[in-house]
This record gives structure tokens, C-alpha cells and sequence, in this order.
């Protein structure tokens, strides 16, 4: 073995060398299954440090699962329709989705998509993830949308798809509907516009460029100020129509005049009031963001474009009263950053039944358990069904025709899946008139409706699925909203049951800063630049250290570097234990051969074992991983090896063996131990030290607990304090750590092996039932004469006479009570003890001794002659 550890050649090495079937699954094995429904990410090309750190969770769950005795399918999917592509494809290419033919835009995104795919594997395959790749979809290809258009078919039959007018959040860059799950919020500062429709109608508003979609004015009913004014018409400025005041209860008095402009649709409190006062529906937005004919002389303008000139015609007729800055947050979408817009639109919507997911979510375990509140409190503010349809081209087609003689809507049949309705045609004639003829649905799928129904997908579904639910979804507290929740909802609409019986939640990756990872801030970290510097294991250490689920982890090269040292260590220590375990093969007659010292670590051994075990069962890979290194360096390298040492360089056969299988257990319960995180050490090491197939194919370790003995600890403990002191003894006093000490009696109660206290301090050491009488002597009393010099000045010859003439009584009451008196030239002086640096020798037997005190023994050190 070389003296370092090549963290990236050895990686490198164990990438090529590993078979993919290693990891397959098989739904034929009788051992316990446990599937996970693994994340599949967009395919940007880049596995950033977020993905990272999720797949280093789900990673350490499927090979520790393996390790127990469990079948484990760690699929891996791509949900590659969506926004992202779209927009990126755009940009690399100059165009609009709109500026070549369908499926030439259709090719473009899947080309850049599959390349993006093959970037995204090589780094998870460098990282070492378990992955099943016999178990890999791609949503992009019809085998798998089929599916998707399947269970689109299957809720529309049950009536849980239908297609409507109803106001959308809409996205003018991107021009299409988006969830409201999609939205994110920019805070920042706006304008509040007080504007005067007439002398008693003063509205404030922070969206001027809304006022042509006005459709009413609101006030509070107990708003005394304008009890009058209720049910009176005004003009609305610059397009002339006419609005009535109303009053509502859900108008804030305190905000600006009290009165509210009620657009169709400013924001989602105006579609309430739309919906409950059946107001007029005024659209005036086009799709690309523009002022439609509706809004009178602005027609054409974009909404800033807009704003600037309503403003301006209004200050000009005096009817911008004034303006204030206030805070404000505006929705905008999740991919472009636009702000979005509420219109009314026909589009396709699933049923959301509140009361139902949240009934059958409670039945999932969630990880931490606190993340359910997060589903909760998302799914009882919904206020709409989810928009599914999308006006995009790179995603599912939705599989629906409309008739052109009729105008009935026809639904495809699952046997005519996949199909792509703007250039398949239906198989049959329409069902109510006959026709022949038929446009079909130009609009797609949103692309959770992909991704919501993974778990069904990697079981079978809908052909031959083999069981469910799964076991496990793992997922980022981010997406609980739209992926977790959105899954639940599919699962109970098409199969009746809960999509997984454990859900487990990771938390962001921040900068070094504490900050949110982001280019402007300079404190983005990738995968490989960590990789490229210290090598896979390393990060994955990080990945553990941090590993409490559902909490924020921050990036720190500081862990990293912890880590990297940590894979140093265990290779040293294989590195001393290989050439003493040559040809040794253990043997469990060994055992009767065992020593204090090697109780005391198997012990601590089978305990470490039982409490890994359990906090990897836990997912609290953070507690796992800092035991393991904890009991390594410390107990098993810095103590029980020095402890062991003389004994294996040595010592006889019959005191070799029992270090031996000690050493042997230790290592090979640590390697397994720490697999399922560090696989590219563990399994290094692994072949060093066996050469048994590779260690992922091995049995995690089980607690012995024959081997877990309180007796054997507490002398273990005992021994080790005793070599501790005596090592600091040695150091205190110059002494080098392997020079030879003479003897060494120690006095404890407890019966201890004292073969490797001898071995370790280089003594002859002899263990005392009784306690010696030991005597303490005034070797020496050294003057300061910083302190006699200017307080005796010409007498201090004749006090230090006076000082060599004490008694060993009179020296010891000094030390005792600090002061002394004696005779200086017929005077009477009290001497202190502060005058003098004192050095006591203690005596046993006659014999000038050392003694050093532990908690639990006193060790009485003989010095040379």
C-alpha cells in the first residue's frame, strides 16, 4: 500500500471497473423489496450542488437498504418537458417557439435535452450513485408519455379532467399558463397611485395600467365615510365606461382612500370579488403582455409602456391626486422572472378534492415529521383547480380533438396511445355527428402531470403493474407544494392509494455565506470543482455531515477537507493492520484469547454498530457518520492501536491472535459501516483487506451483543486513562514516548490486564493490591531573590542560613501552612512560601518516586538511579 491515499485515482479506477447489473433490480427476488421514487431532475446539462447533496441522501438509503437484505430499485428518470428547455433552446438558437414549424422546435429541444442527459450521467455516475440504470425514463419519449396521456384519459372518463373558461396565471414572456405553484415572489418598492374618478370616488392603486379592465369600485360596508357613495355609478378614466360602487366585507379601510378598484384581474382578491358580485368579465391583456382593443386609445402597449401613459393623462386632468412608495410583492414566474398576469382563458383543469389528500397524506410517514404542515397549509389555501394545459410545443400533447362539423370534444382511447392530435387524427368518427373532420388540441401538458406520476410508472403502470405503493419518495422541502402534493393528488385519483409509505425531505444547499447559491453572489460550488480538488468521497462526507433532514445545508471546503483527512487516516490505519493480518483468517475460538484492551473496543465496536444502525434506519446520516468517525480516529486509531502495537510487534503467538482478531473485526465491521457514504474508500479498501467481491454486495454489520460488556469497558477505560497520564507524564518531563520508564506500580480497584499498559509505556509494570505508604519530602526550597533581594537586602545571606537550617518538619509546615517562623540574628521572621519555588520528591519504600493520579488509580513511577 502507497503511504497516501489517491482519493481521484482510486475513483477514477472504481468508476470504470463497476458493473451497472451490480445495482439492477429484480422483481423476481424473494428478498424484501423497497423501491424509491427517485426525483427526476430537468436536464440542464449541470447536476448541481443541490442535486448533489439529494442523491447523496438517496444513495446512502439504497445502499445501506441493499446492505440489510433489501431488493432495492433506485430507478432514474429525466422530466425533461417544460419551461427550462424551451427557453434555453431559444436563446441558443436566436428564435421564438414560434418561428419555425412545431416539430422542427420539438427536435431542436430534444437534441439539447439528450445531450444534457449524457453530461448529467457521467457526474452521478463520478459520484458514485447505486443507480439502476436497467430502470431509467425519459418523459420526452412516447413510451413513457403514453403513460401520462393514459391516466390523462383515465381522469377525464371519471370526470376529473374537464375544460373550462376560468381566470389563469398567465406568463406574458413565455407566453402560457402556469400553476400557482410555479409562482415566485420579488419583493421590492412601487408606486401608490391615488387617482380621482370623481369628487367622491378617490381610488388608490398600485397597477394604473389596470384601470380600462376596471369593473367595479369597492368600499367597506361600516366604512362611514362612504355610506353615500354605495351603488352610485362613475366614469372610469380614459376609456369612458361605467362601474358601480359595491361594498364588500374583505376591503382593508386603512389601505390608501379605503376604496378599491376591482379589475378582471389585477390579482387573485379580484377574482374572488369577480366570482362573488358576478362582475363583468373585462380582459384587457393579450397573450404577449399587450393592452388589447378593449383598452381604447392604449391598445398596443405593453404594460409598463401602458402605466407611463395612463399615469401621464391622468396627472394632465389633474386626477393624479399624489403618489407614496410603498413595499410590494409581485408574482413572477419561476423560469423568465416576468411578472405574471391573471386572464381569463379556456383551458384544462384537474379537480383538486382539499379534504381527500390531506386525509389520505396524513397516512404517509413523513421525514421530518414537521413537513407535513407544509402540504397542509398549501393545499388549504388553494383556491382553484390546477391548470394542466400549457401553450408551449415541447411537452406531452394533450390527447384531444375537436370536432369541426360539431364542435364536440373527443377524447383519445388508450389504445390509440401516444398520439399527437396537431398531426395524428382520431381513429374513428366523431361519436355525436359522424364527422370526419377535426382540429386538434394545439396545447400540451404541464409538465408535473409527467413527473406526478413517477411511482406508477417505475411499478408498471398502467400495463402490468407489479405492486404498490412504493416505499420511499425523497424530495427537497421546495417542491412539496408541487410535486409532492401533485403526485398524492394522482395516485388517489388513479389507483385509490397513497403513491408512497414514506416521504423524506431534504433541505437547499447555501453558500459559505449562509446565502442562497447564486452566480451574482459568487458563491456557487459545483459538484466537480469539489470532485476535481478532493475526489467524490470527501463531498459525500459533507453531503452526511450536514444530513438532518429538512434543514438548509451550508457549503463549508473546511468539512471537505475534514473529510479528506479522515480517508488519510483509515487508509494509514489498513495500512499498518495489513501486513500483521497477513494469513490470518479468524476464527471465533479466538474470542477465549481476548485481552482487556480488545474486549474494550469490541465492545465499543458492537455499540457504534447499534447506534450507526439505527440512525441510518433513521435517515440521520449526520449522527452515523460522526460516530463512526468519532470511534475511528479516536478509540480505534489514537488508543487501541498504541495500545496493541508491542503486543503485535512483540509479543507471543498466543498474545498476537486475539489483537489480530481484533483488528480484523474493527476494520471489516468499519468498511461495511461506512460503504453506503464513503463507496469508493470502502470499496478500496474492502479488496486490500478481503478480496471477497465487492464490499456493496456485503452484509452491513450487526451488533454483537455478546460482545457489548460494561466490565470490559470500564477497564478498557481504565487502561486507556493510565497510559494517558503517563504519556502526558512523559511529555511534561522530556521524557520520549517510546523511551523505557523502569517501573510503574498501580494502585486501583479494579483488575486489570496490565500487558498493554507495560507495552505502550515502554514499563515494567506491576498492579498493587494495597495501598503504599507514601512519603512526601522538601526535595528543594529555591529563593526568589526578585523578592528577598529588596526585603532584606544585606541580611538576605543570613536568612538564607536560617532557611538551610529547617527541619523536614518546619520545610513541610511551610508548604502546609504557608509560613514559617525562624531566627535571624536574634530576630524573629516569618518566612512564606511565596519566597520560594518549591520542589517535592515522594518517597515508597526509601525509593525516590513519581506519582501520577488518575480518576480511578494512582500509578506510583520508580525513578532511575
Amino acid at each position: 500500500m502507497e503511504k497516501e491515499y489517491h482519493a481521484q485515482k482510486v475513483e477514477e479506477k472504481w468508476v470504470e471497473k463497476w458493473k451497472d447489473e451490480m445495482y439492477y433490480f429484480d422483481w423476481n427476488s424473494e428478498k424484501p423489496h423497497f423501491i424509491i421514487d427517485t426525483p427526476p431532475p430537468y436536464p440542464t446539462g449541470t447536476f448541481h450542488i443541490g442535486n448533489a447533496l439529494n442523491w447523496c441522501y438517496i444513495d446512502f438509503i439504497a445502499r445501506y437498504k441493499r446492505m440489510k437484505g433489501y431488493e432495492v430499485m433506485f430507478p432514474q428518470g429525466w422530466d425533461c418537458h417544460g419551461l427550462p428547455t424551451e427557453v434555453k433552446v431559444e436563446e441558443m438558437y436566436g428564435i421564438k417557439k414560434s418561428d419555425v414549424p412545431r416539430e422542427k422546435f420539438r427536435e431542436l429541444c430534444v437534441k439539447f435535452t439528450e445531450e444534457n442527459i449524457e453530461k448529467m450521467r457521467r457526474t452521478m455516475r463520478r459520484l458514485g450513485f447505486s443507480i439502476d440504470w436497467s430502470k431509467e425514463y425519459i418523459t420526452m419519449y412516447p413510451e413513457y408519455y403514453r403513460k401520462t396521456q393514459v391516466s390523462f384519459v383515465r381522469m377525464y372518463n371519471k370526470g376529473l379532467i374537464y375544460r373550462g373558461e376560468h381566470p389563469v396565471i398567465h406568463c406574458p414572456r413565455c407566453e402560457t399558463t402556469i400553476a400557482l405553484a410555479e409562482i415566485e415572489y420579488k419583493s421590492g418598492k412601487t408606486k401608490l397611485n391615488y387617482i380621482k374618478f370623481d369628487d367622491d370616488v378617490i381610488i388608490a392603486t398600485t397597477r394604473p395600467e389596470l384601470i380600462p379592465a376596471c369593473v367595479a369600485v369597492a368600499v367597506h360596508p361600516e366604512d362611514e365615510r362612504y355610506r353615500d357613495v354605495v351603488g352610485k355609478v362613475v366614469r372610469v378614466p380614459g376609456t369612458g365606461h361605467e362601474v358601480k360602487v359595491i361594498a364588500d366585507d374583505e376591503v382593508d379601510p386603512e389601505y390608501g382612500t379605503g376604496m378599491v378598484m376591482i379589475c378582471t384581474f389585477g390579482d387573485r382578491q379580484d377574482v374572488r370579488w369577480w366570482k362573488k358580485h358576478k362582475l363583468e368579465l373585462r380582459d384587457v391583456l393579450t397573450r404577449d403582455g399587450r393592452l388589447n382593443e378593449k383598452a381604447g386609445k392604449y391598445r398596443g402597449l405593453t404594460i409598463p409602456e401602458a402605466r407611463e401613459k395612463i399615469l401621464e393623462d391622468l396627472k394632465r386632468e389633474g386626477r393624479l391626486l399624489r403618489q407614496e412608495e410603498v413595499d410590494h410583492n409581485v408574482g413572477v414566474c419561476w423560469r423568465c422572472k416576468t411578472p405574471v398576469e391573471i386572464v381569463a382563458e379556456k383551458q384544462w383543469f384537474v379537480k383538486i378534492d382539499k379534504e381527500r389528500i390531506l386525509e389520505e397524506a396524513r397516512k404517509i410517514k413523513w421525514v421530518p415529521e414537521h413537513m407535513f404542515s407544509r402540504l397542509e397549509s398549501w393545499v388549504e389555501s388553494m383556491e382553484w383547480d390546477w391548470v394542466i394545459s400549457r401553450q408551449r410545443v415541447f411537452a406531452t400533447p394533450i390527447p384531444v380533438w375537436y370536432c369541426k362539423n360539431c364542435g364536440e370534444t373527443v377524447v383519445a382511447k388508450e389504445e390509440w396511445l401516444p398520439v399527437d392530435p396537431t398531426k395524428d387524427m382520431p381513429r374513428e368518427p366523431c361519436p355525436k355527428c359522424r364527422g370526419t373532420e377535426f382540429e386538434g388540441e394545439d396545447d400540451v401538458l404541464d409538465t408535473w402531470m409527467d413527473s406526478s406520476i413517477t411511482p406508477l410508472a417505475i411499478t408498471g403502470w398502467p400495463d402490468d403493474q407489479k405492486e404498490y405503493p412504493t416505499h420511499l419518495r425523497p424530495q427537497g422541502h421546495d417542491i412539496i407544494r408541487t410535486w409532492a402534493f401533485y403526485t398524492i393528488l394522482r395516485s388517489l385519483a388513479l389507483t385509490g392509494q397513497i403513491p408512497w409509505y414514506e416521504i423524506v425531505i431534504n433541505g437547499m444547499v447555501l453558500g459559505e455565506d449562509g446565502r442562497k447559491m447564486s452566480k451574482s453572489l459568487g458563491n456557487v460550488i459545483s459538484p466537480e470543482e469539489v470532485i476535481e480538488k478532493y475526489g467524490a468521497d470527501a463531498m459525500r462526507q459533507w453531503a452526511a455531515i450536514g444530513g438532518v433532514m429538512g434543514t438548509d445545508v451550508i457549503f463549508s471546503w473546511k468539512e471537505v477537507v475534514a473529510a479528506s483527512r479522515f480517508q488519510q487516516k483509515f487508509w494509514s490505519i489498513l495500512r499498518f493492520a495489513m501486513p500483521h493480518l497477513e494469513g490470518y483468517v479468524p476464527e471465533e475460538s479466538h474470542r477465549k484469547y481476548l485481552r482487556d484492551a480488545d474486549r474494550w473496543i469490541l465492545s465499543k465496536l458492537n455499540r457504534l454498530i447499534a447506534e450507526v444502525d439505527g440512525a441510518m434506519g433513521e435517515y440521520n446520516f449526520s449522527q452515523a457518520l460522526k460516530a463512526i468517525r468519532g470511534f475511528t480516529w479516536y478509540e480505534f486509531a489514537d488508543n487501541y492501536i498504541e495500545l496493541v502495537k508491542n503486543r503485535l510487534y512483540s509479543g507471543t503467538e498466543e498474545e498476537k491472535i486475539p489483537a489480530k482478531y481484533t483488528l480484523h473485526k474493527v476494520i471489516s465491521a468499519l468498511i461495511r459501516m461506512l460503504a453506503p457514504i464513503t463507496p469508493f474508500l470502502a470499496e478500496e479498501t474492502w479488496q486490500i483487506f478481503s478480496g471477497e467481491g465487492s464490499v456493496h454486495l456485503q452484509s452491513y454489520p450487526e451488533a454483537d451483543e455478546s460482545l457489548i460488556d460494561e466490565r470490559a469497558e470500564r477497564r478498557g477505560e481504565l487502561i486507556k486513562s493510565i497510559v494517558e497520564a503517563v504519556r502526558r507524564y512523559k511529555h511534561d518531563n522530556g521524557i520520549a514516548l517510546n523511551a523505557p520508564l523502569g517501573k510503574m506500580l498501580v494502585f486501583t480497584s479494579e483488575e486489570i490486564d496490565v500487558r498493554d499498559v507495560a507495552g505502550a509505556l515502554n514499563a515494567q509494570v506491576e498492579l498493587i493490591r494495597e495501598m503504599p505508604e507514601i512519603e512526601t519530602r522538601v526535595a528543594e526550597l529555591k529563593p526568589k531573590f526578585s523578592i528577598l533581594g529588596p526585603k532584606f537586602r544585606d541580611r538576605v545571606r543570613m536568612v538564607l542560613q536560617a532557611v538551610q537550617k529547617l527541619s523536614e518538619e518546619e520545610m513541610l509546615k511551610l508548604i502546609k501552612d504557608g509560613r514559617v517562623t525562624v531566627d535571624v540574628g536574634g530576630e524573629k521572621i516569618e518566612l512564606e512560601k511565596d519566597w520560594f519555588d518549591v520542589r517535592l520528591e515522594k518517597v515508597v519504600s526509601g525509593r525516590d518516586v513519581d506519582v501520577v493520579e488518575t480518576e480511578n488509580a494512582l500509578i506510583i513511577i520508580e525513578k532511575g538511579e
